[in-house]
């Protein structure tokens, strides 16, 4: 998938810059929060650089100040476009959110399903870190939102090896299994 529009003059590397910056001090867990843009990063070799640049501003919207504009000037409209697909909607708790959320993603088609890959690795990132830093609870609540995620996200032959790995982490033994990430 290569797209032929909406890229700026923007590297992976100038993406990270950029995102260390908007997230601040911001921490993910006890780690700085550049710690969870890597692994969705290192979760998206082989899938090219602008799927890498879109990893490391996937949250920057949800999560700062950063706007949707910003995203399109200094890194062209696709990269908006998928940053937009990664945020989550408003609503009133998580449940309401997500469903809202998955929602536009089973919509999405053509270049923007670029965004359907990094919503995989962020999403096998942080089942990753659940069971290293042993958060039971939020596992937990990851596998139950499995089944309605992975309709909403995934696209058959797009990203198989990601939807292999978090399908096996998120089986109902996997947490205590000493499986090892």
């Amino acid at each position: 998938m290569r797209p032929t529009t909406g890229l700026a003059c923007q590297t992976p590397l100038s993406a990270r810059e950029f995102a260390i910056t908007a997230h601040g001090e911001q921490m993910y867990g006890a780690q700085p929060y550049v710690f969870h843009l890597d692994q969705v990063v290192e979760n998206l070799a082989g899938f090219g650089p602008l799927a890498e640049t879109i990893g490391y501003l996937h949250d920057v919207v949800e999560d700062t100040s950063t706007s949707l504009d910003e995203i399109a000037e200094k890194f062209g409209a696709l990269v908006a476009e998928c940053v937009a697909l990664l945020t989550d909607e408003p609503g009133s708790d998580r449940k309401e959110r997500k469903a809202k959320t998955y929602q536009k993603l089973a919509s999405v088609s053509g270049h923007a399903e670029l965004a359907l890959i990094v919503k995989a690795a962020d999403r096998l990132a942080n089942v990753k870190a659940c069971i290293a830093d042993r958060k039971t609870s939020l596992w937990n609540r990851y596998r139950e939102e499995h089944p309605a995620f992975r309709a909403a996200a995934y696209r058959s032959g797009q990203c198989e090896t990601l939807w292999s790995q978090l399908d096996h982490l998120l089986r109902e033994d996997a947490f205590d299994a000493g499986i090892e990430i």
